[in-house]
């Protein structure tokens, strides 16, 4: 009996989908449920399905492994050289600037454990909560920048704001300032490369993080999401504002609709800025391996900043592929099981595990008022079906859920009136374990009533949604929930 070519290529199909079954469980090792949505994607489709796991749903190859091991050896090169900071740090005996912040001293203690973030409570710290705030802050230092000026940026637009920044970071080059840029290749994927021709050409270095080609193809899924600047060694900034006009509720096309933006970020002045510096240079030298930056001269350029003259406590903690455990989530999971009064959290993406939902429902049945503010209108609507579709899970265990009128960007977990935790990482599976991220843990009492004070306002800026409300979507919406969160762990 003949058998057909047809017939030959659909066995060679399922054999290979078969073989990728195999892997997903038991070589890669993945969580079950993700593990259980791609079993079920390589059985239902299996030519796309397989084409979908190829790109997106592997694990790391052992060469990129390989890399990310080589990436720990040029970390210790810089974490051997601040060793001698540490004494200033971390002090058992030192009293906290701010009374109030001793009883959450177990969270300070968890994240140098988990990510050696030192702790250091001689910062100053500026919130910005729109775009135009944030440029005209940074623009500004970046003219009166000296020495260095270090970015990076997940997203950076070929737009108004995008080329005005280069502009001036050309000018600096030409200045003698050393100016470094490091963007992510996905999320800048629209961006030519040809906007930096003239900073190159003044001296600037440029590079793309993950750039793709056809053998980095499964790199797709590891985005550095981070926004790290750091002027001087000594003015840093990070938080959810990358470089581009929607950012200031300016851009055309399709990011018109999401006005008005909020977004949160943050200036510091301090030693903490030391470990931007640290994690920015890090994340360079990863991705040029430029041996320049590891000179003894330089290094202390980058760090010579030692002590500041404000009195805010601040960790700087970093996760992603390259680290082991999910440490920007744990500090979430830690701060929440902590409160005594309040949780309110922002976020765009509302995707969690079921480690960060379980906190979050412990947290309200505790007593403790936990407040979501989500955004009214989306900017991707896949993920935001996916979003909505946890709000029942909260209002079940009666926590409140606030949709703010406008696109939401902010990243803020704020406790007690005590401590924030601001920076790049959503709330989402994909910030937790998949992307580079990077957050503030801020101690101080001043500051965090700040917080919630901005989130109260953003509050009248808002609907609360109830469960008649919610329940009352309507047929269409529930369906495209349903399908979304089915396939969210693959987000």
């Amino acid at each position: 009996m003949k058998i057909s070519p047809f017939a030959i290529t659909i066995g060679i199909i399922y054999f290979i989908n078969f073989i990728s079954i195999v892997i997903t469980i038991f070589v890669e090792r993945k969580k079950p449920l993700t593990a259980t949505v791609w079993i079920f994607i390589l059985s239902l489709i299996p030519i796309l399905g397989f084409l979908l796991y190829f790109v997106f749903g592997r694990n790391l190859r052992p060469n990129q492994k390989r890399i990310f091991r080589l990436k720990k050896e040029y970390d210790t090169v810089y974490n051997s050289w601040l060793i001698e900071e540490k004494y200033l740090l971390n002090n058992d005996d030192e009293l906290f600037n701010d009374a109030n912040i001793a009883e959450y001293k177990d969270i300070i203690e968890m994240n140098i454990n988990s990510n050696r973030s030192i702790y250091s409570q001689d910062n100053e710290v500026s919130i910005f909560t729109n775009g135009k705030d944030k440029y005209e802050a940074l623009l500004k230092d970046i003219e009166n920048a000296k020495e260095t000026i270090n970015i990076l940026y997940f997203i950076i637009k070929n737009d108004t704001i995008g080329r005005k920044m280069v502009d001036l970071l050309t000018k600096k080059a030409k200045q003698g300032v050393e100016v470094r840029v490091l963007y992510d290749h996905i999320g800048s994927f629209h961006t030519p490369s040809r906007m930096f021709d003239k900073l190159k050409k003044a001296g600037g270095k440029v590079t793309r993080f993950f750039p793709l080609s056809f053998g980095t193809y499964c790199s797709i899924n590891y985005r550095n999401h981070r926004k790290i600047v750091v002027i001087d060694g000594s003015i840093g900034y990070v938080g959810g504002i990358n470089i581009g006009d929607e950012y200031m509720g300016e851009a055309k096309g399709k990011y018109k609709k999401l006005r008005p933006w909020r977004d949160t970020h943050i200036r510091i002045v301090g030693t903490s800025v030391m470990f931007l510096q640290e994690r920015f240079l890090m994340d360079w030298y990863y991705a040029t391996k430029d041996e320049t930056v590891n000179e003894d001269n330089r290094l202390k350029k980058f760090f010579h900043n030692r002590g500041g003259k404000g009195k805010i406590g601040v960790q700087i903690v970093a996760s992603g592929p390259d680290l082991t455990g999910e440490q920007i989530k744990m500090g979430y999971i830690k701060m929440i099981n902590s409160a005594k009064d309040r949780v309110y959290l922002q976020t765009p993406y509302f995707i969690p595990d079921d480690s960060f939902l379980e906190a979050l429902k412990i947290s309200a049945m505790s007593g403790v008022d936990v407040r979501m503010m989500l955004p009214l209108t989306p900017d991707k609507n896949f993920v935001y079906h996916a979003t909505t579709s946890y709000i029942q899970d909260l209002l079940d265990y009666g926590i409140k859920v606030y949709l703010y009128k406008g696109f939401l960007h902010s990243k803020m977990v704020a406790v007690d009136g005590r401590i924030v935790s601001l920076g790049t990482a959503n709330l989402d599976i994909r910030s937790f374990s998949l992307d580079f991220e990077i957050n503030a843990f801020i101690y101080d009492t001043e500051f965090a009533e700040k917080c919630i004070s901005i989130f109260e306002d953003d509050m009248k800026k808002s609907e609360i949604v109830t469960m008649e409300k919610y329940k009352a979507r309507g047929t269409w919406n529930k369906t495209k929930e349903g399908f979304s969160r089915l396939f969210s762990p693959l987000l």
